[in-house]
């Protein structure tokens, strides 16, 4: 396995595409554009969070990026490594290094294992420790997930959607992983659940030096967890950047959309909700140009003709965007108001 990639970066998605095909066999064959050309990168030991709306395609860069969707196009690497060209034996050797924990806990987990035996069996199976220790390290893992030893005999069933939640993060870190990727893992999670989901998680990322990819369309976790932000809009990278600087200064329409609807706990707070027109449009057959011209109220000729570039526009700070109200190739920049 060589390393192609020698910058600082520890996960790299460069013009990351998945399509799945749509319709009948024998018919005109169509594309769900589900991943549309995306790029972002995680610094080891840091958590990218990446938001959007329901069906924007997080999840399925999440799957892709650990193959469990082929790639239709672009590029993958993992400490250097290509995930693309990795054969079947060197992508199983590299497995237990990224995990990846699920939405839903219960559907994630076999109902007929009881919790000792989910958490052990790929152990075991990668041969993590040796089979004599397999239960001391078994249970040194589920109490540091909060989870007591005496309840691995119990199966799914029987515990919370929290305690289920901290069983499936255990099944994740007992493979020793450098890498996971959170898909909206306290989304079903009551809020004084939430917190203690987000906390376990920063706990154990500041033990273990875990690097996080964690995909939320909830941005008030998000602002709380994560260093980094990818902002996703119908398969595509809208903004990318430092969390303080997405957050301050959030310079695509769509973001700002998603921004103005987060709650403020300040009665006296007036808050100046901006509210997106129309429907989300196909991802079979995606507007030409930039994908969010028609919802956006700033969409002039030019957002129908040419696809905006991703570029940097802030000196000093990494915070990169796609849209025709700011330069592109030297164009002159458009304001708004």
């Amino acid at each position: 396995m060589k390393k192609e990639n020698s910058n600082e970066n520890f996960v790299e998605v460069r013009h990351l595409k998945k399509y799945f095909p749509a319709g009948l066999k024998g018919t005109t064959r169509q594309y769900v554009k589900a991943v549309d050309d995306v790029s972002f990168s995680i610094k080891k030991g840091t958590t990218m969070g990446l938001v959007g709306e329901s069906g924007c395609g997080k999840t399925t860069v999440g799957r892709t990026m650990l193959r469990l969707y082929p790639i239709t196009a672009g590029e993958v690497f993992f400490d250097g490594v290509k995930i693309n060209d990795l054969s079947r034996r060197d992508l199983r050797k590299m497995r237990p290094r990224m995990q990846m924990i699920f939405q839903d806990p219960y559907s994630s987990l076999s109902p007929r294992m009881p919790v000792g035996e989910i958490i052990g069996e790929a152990v075991r199976e990668h041969n993590i420790v040796p089979k004599e220790d397999l239960d001391n390290y078994v249970s040194d893992i589920m109490n540091a997930c909060g989870l007591p030893y005496r309840y691995s005999r119990r199966y799914p069933h029987e515990f919370s959607g929290g305690q289920r939640q901290r069983i499936c993060i255990a099944r994740a870190v007992a493979l020793k992983p450098d890498f996971i990727i959170c898909d909206e893992p306290v989304s079903a999670l009551d809020v004084s659940i939430q917190a203690q989901i987000i906390n376990l998680l920063q706990n154990l990322q500041e033990e273990f030096g875990y690097t996080y990819l964690f995909i939320s369309h909830d941005l008030s976790v998000v602002e709380y967890i994560s260093d980094t932000i990818g902002v996703m809009y119908l398969g595509s990278m809208v903004e990318y950047g430092d969390k303080k600087s997405i957050f301050k200064h959030p310079m695509h329409p769509y973001t700002q959309a998603l921004l103005s609807a987060v709650p403020i706990p300040d009665p006296d707070h007036k808050m100046n909700r901006v509210i997106l027109e129309g429907d989300i449009p196909s991802p079979i057959n995606p507007p030409s140009g930039c994908k969010f011209r028609t919802r956006c109220e700033y969409a002039s000729d030019i957002c129908s003709k040419i696809k905006p570039e991703f570029n940097n526009y802030l000196d000093g700070h990494e915070h990169e965007v796609a849209c025709h109200l700011y330069p592109q190739d030297h164009q002159e920049q458009r304001v708004i108001s």
